[in-house]
């Protein structure tokens, strides 16, 4: 099955990204403000239920039985146990969707949703993205019942976003970020208040196709310039992308999101990908040309002289 069509012989698939976190981590309001800044990107956002209406009632234009039609051409599919079957049935219910949002239960494993997008043809995994809260996230894990849950979910994120960072003090905060970057060894982690954080790091850089953006907001339009910052690589000859996508995503790299065009060493045009620290290569568009890398971090810890000497 072909869900995003053909681009210049490559096959287009819709990137997916899975959003995790135990209930009242702040994964609905992340959401929200996602739908919000969505920017012309259409959507598909799939949740277990619609039992206390997740999307905020302003953004609702519309209904359909488990289907929750949204300002700017994205809707919400209510999935119930059935995840895989409403991925499969997505491109029939709406066709054109450009990202999908999975915004899974409180105790449910977002690595283990993630692996079994990876399976589905058509799809491909952007990033698996795990909301905590800065006031609770060390009692929770602590808890008998629930405590393994939460650390595997930690475990599993790309990205780890450190919700309600303003209502705790700097010293709670600091040392809560350091105990969350042990339990997630292969993420990054970012604070954040009301789920507030650039729109790129959960939605890509591009918005539709494959054109990078460099502007940096919050969901809802108020500037990420106190926390975040980005930088444009734009190399000046043929480059060891695999060695430059390590060096990105070092433990003291800083970078939390990367994506661009790039040449390699034997001449070939490949997409650079970086969320948290993962990353991955592929073939380019035959119709892609060479450009800049555009990269993502927290304000002050990106370093590009670096970057473009790996």
């Amino acid at each position: 099955m072909s869900i995003g069509g053909v681009s210049a012989g490559i096959p287009v698939t819709v990137p997916v990204t899975v959003i995790g976190g135990y209930l009242g981590a702040g994964k609905t309001t992340l959401v929200n403000h996602l739908l919000r800044a969505a920017d012309g990107l259409r959507l598909a956002v799939l949740v277990n239920d619609f039992g206390a209406l997740p999307i905020d009632r302003d953004l609702i234009t519309g209904s359909d039985g488990d289907t929750l039609e949204i300002s700017g051409g994205c809707i919400c599919c209510s999935y119930g146990s059935d995840l895989m079957e409403a991925l499969l049935d997505l491109p029939r219910r709406r066709p054109g969707i450009d990202r999908v949002l999975i915004e899974t239960s409180g105790v449910a494993l977002p690595g283990m949703v993630a692996s079994a997008v990876g399976l589905l043809q058509g799809y491909s995994l952007d990033g698996t993205v795990v909301l905590a809260d800065a006031e609770t996230v060390r009692r929770q894990a602590a808890d008998a019942y629930i405590g393994d849950t939460i650390t595997r979910q930690l475990a599993a994120a790309d990205l780890v976003i450190l919700n309600r960072c303003d209502l705790v003090g700097e010293a709670v905060r600091e040392e809560t970020m350091r105990w969350v970057e042990e339990q997630s060894p292969n993420g990054r982690v970012v604070p954040a208040e009301r789920s507030k954080v650039p729109a790129a790091l959960v939605l890509g850089l591009h918005r539709g196709g494959d054109r990078a953006s460099t502007v940096l907001r919050t969901p809802g339009g108020i500037a990420a310039s106190a926390l975040y910052e980005s930088v444009e690589l734009r190399p000046d000859r043929a480059v060891d992308v695999d060695l430059l996508a390590r060096a990105l995503t070092a433990s003291d790299s800083g970078v939390l999101r990367a994506k661009g065009f790039l040449q390699d060493k034997d001449g070939r045009l490949v997409v650079l990908q970086i969320v948290g620290r993962r990353f991955e290569i592929t073939d380019a568009p035959v119709a892609a040309t060479p450009g800049t890398l555009v990269v993502i971090g927290l304000r002050g810890q990106l370093d590009r002289a670096a970057y473009l000497t790996s």
